[in-house]
């Protein structure tokens, strides 16, 4: 019985980390999901920007260059002929489009010179234009080759991303696992520890005044001894491994009569009944009823 409850147990275990490594992999592959689509709208976004500045500068036959991410938040955007960029349209044009594709408006704008990678003008959108920074307004910066560089940042709301957010679930999960895991366990080791005394004839634990042998089915008090048949024998067992703990019904059913037949709904109340007689002679001692859940071997 006990080696069926901890194969049972561990397969329990098994099946908790299990659950576990499959709802990280789906955070992950989510968060992943995630980045790409940023990923991709970004590079839209940014795409439109550079056809925009083209047609500010009337030309619509040179080409946008390839969007380069740099890194998780930050993206170029550059061009293969020479260009003049009025701050003011910059702005206007970045914002329009990034609204339009639903992106974050925390960003900061650095524009670069490719011959000698000078910020020759930058600004901070911060998504209320009143804490915005957005310097030399109407001061159009002259023709020559131009990258520029826009690193999303985060705002009030984004402060739990999905990243931070993922490590959050993940060491909740882990610490459940880890409370489940101890007090199982400790379970465990107290079952393991009834079984040593049931297997070596001689051993017995000590129930208030009783000495209780659990390998010859009996009750000693002083002189007398007391008969115990073996279903009242294991149920006493269960509750001496789990002193002063409520033990429910089903589990008491399931242990002692799970693996022995047909089992009779009064039974164990018969078997508790029976119990509490041979014990009756120890004050400090009390199988006591927890009505609706089960019973509790009280021992002061």
């Amino acid at each position: 019985m006990l080696f069926t409850i901890i194969m049972r147990r561990k397969i329990n275990y098994i099946l908790a980390a299990l659950t576990v490594v499959i709802f990280i992999a789906w955070m992950f592959s989510s968060t992943n999901e995630n980045e790409n689509k940023f990923s991709e709208s970004v590079k839209i976004s940014l795409r439109d920007v550079g056809h925009q500045l083209l047609l500010t500068n009337q030309d619509s036959t040179s080409l946008v260059m390839p969007i380069i991410k740099l890194d998780a938040s930050t993206y170029k955007l550059s061009f293969n002929k020479e260009l003049s960029i009025a701050p003011d349209s910059l702005v206007s044009i970045v914002k329009k489009s990034i609204r339009k594709a639903t992106l974050s408006e925390f960003y900061i704008v650095e524009v670069i010179q490719c011959v000698d990678e000078e910020v020759a003008y930058s600004y901070r959108m911060i998504n209320e234009d009143e804490k915005s920074i957005i310097p030399c307004r109407g001061r159009v910066l002259p023709e020559t080759y131009y990258t520029i560089k826009v690193r999303f940042i985060k705002g009030p709301s984004t402060f739990f991303n999905n990243q931070s957010l993922l490590l959050l679930l993940i060491g909740n999960v882990f610490l459940l696992f880890l409370f489940i895991f101890y007090k199982r366990n400790s379970l465990i080791i107290l079952e393991e520890t009834t079984l040593d005394n049931q297997t070596d004839p001689s051993a017995f634990t000590t129930i208030g005044s009783f000495k209780f042998y659990a390998t010859q089915n009996k009750l000693v008090k002083e002189a007398e001894e007391i008969n115990l048949s073996k279903k009242e024998c294991e149920l006493l067992a269960i509750f001496v491994a789990q002193p002063n703990q409520i033990i429910k019904r089903d589990e008491l059913t399931k242990r002692v009569w799970e693996d022995n037949g047909v089992f009779v709904g009064r039974s164990l109340d018969t078997y508790i009944s029976k119990l509490r007689k041979k014990l009756k002679e120890d004050d400090s001692i009390k199988l006591a009823n927890v009505h609706g859940v089960g019973y509790k071997l009280e021992i002061k």
